[in-house]
């Protein structure tokens, strides 16, 4: 296989999973996601949490994960000395629902509480049969992307039938969802941080969208000169990822991205807005060679009624392959 086509298969598969990294980068930073706790839960508990209160763990809970659900993530966040939250992340950018993601939730909830048992055992035998022991509290999260409606109950006792003749030895539990269009443009805006951006992006589904969010320019400039390198360098990348989505040119990408590191995201969205995307070309040329299309086979219909009415069929069939006769038979009768 000739490397332009090992570049081209992988440009499309980055392209087709720009969601999927994007949210990666995002869950990925413990910056990010101290914001996340801070400004998006509502949890007072929360309101406090630093960077340096996350540790990224999902690499120890792998077993859990398919291939289908390996954006996920699991944070292990100290709340004292004593007191540890888990913080699970299930990423949904598909377009359709997951109706299980409810299930999935409680398999790693499960997963993780046993986890937990046999670390807390390795330090003290027994430990988890005494009066005292308590497993830590899961915030579990489901951040949807897409840009229908999430329809799916938040409640797993929705996923059980006779859930209320058996309530009482029925397991419960509500999921937080994170619904990103739920958020209107202002609402993101007024959280003046870096994950307020990087959101507006993810929800960015084509170059109008782009065009029309509109963004001011002091929220820009105060990110610009105030983010650090390491955010600065995640909104590019993610920045890169959703114009790569949208078929730009990649000398294009990196331009634009170079102006995020270099603190100039102002200029970067001003300048976008005149930007002539080859996606939009391509959809311009399609829908005119499908009207082109549509009209042509209009106008040949009206010419086979025509020499059809004539009792011509001899001349019909010619005008299918002979294209220069055809034409002519378009002139004559005036189509």
């Amino acid at each position: 296989m000739s490397k332009e086509k090992k570049a081209s298969q992988k440009k499309q598969i980055r392209n087709s999973k720009y969601h999927d990294s994007s949210s990666k980068l995002i869950f990925g930073n413990a910056e990010l996601c101290s914001q996340f706790l801070r400004n998006y839960m509502d949890i007072p508990l929360l309101k406090n949490v630093r960077a340096e209160d996350i540790e990224d763990v999902t690499e120890r809970y792998i077993p859990m994960f398919t291939e289908e659900r390996n954006s996920d993530t699991v944070k292990r966040i100290k709340l004292s000395e004593k007191d540890t939250l888990f913080f699970v992340t299930l990423i949904e950018h598909k377009t359709k629902v997951d109706y299980n993601v409810s299930m999935q939730l409680l398999r790693y909830m499960v997963y993780i509480w046993e986890d937990y048992e046999k670390e807390m055992e390795k330090k003290k035998k027994g430990i988890s049969k005494t009066k005292n022991f308590r497993y830590p509290p899961i915030l579990p999260i489901v951040y949807y992307e897409g840009s229908g409606r999430w329809t799916v109950p938040c409640n797993i006792k929705d996923r059980i039938y006779f859930d209320e003749a058996f309530e009482p030895f029925t397991p419960k539990f509500f999921y937080k969802l994170v619904q990103l269009n739920n958020y209107s443009v202002e609402e993101l805006i007024e959280k003046k941080d870096e994950l307020s951006l990087l959101m507006l992006i993810n929800r960015l589904q084509s170059i109008a969208a782009f065009r029309e969010l509109n963004l001011p320019k002091d929220y820009l400039k105060d990110l610009s000169e105030n983010s650090p390198d390491e955010l600065l360098d995640i909104i590019a990348k993610v920045t890169a990822a959703m114009l790569r989505h949208l078929h730009l040119p990649e000398e294009e990408v990196a331009e634009f991205t170079d102006q995020v590191k270099e603190r100039d995201m102002a200029e970067l969205f001003e300048y976008f807005e005149d930007v002539d995307l080859p996606a939009e070309r391509k959809k311009a040329r399609e829908e005119g060679r499908a009207e082109g299309m549509a009209e042509g086979e209009s106008r040949f219909a009206k010419l086979t009624q025509l020499l059809l009415k004539a009792g011509r069929t001899d001349d019909l069939t010619r005008a299918v392959t002979d294209l220069k006769y055809r034409k002519e038979l378009y002139l004559q009768y005036e189509l």
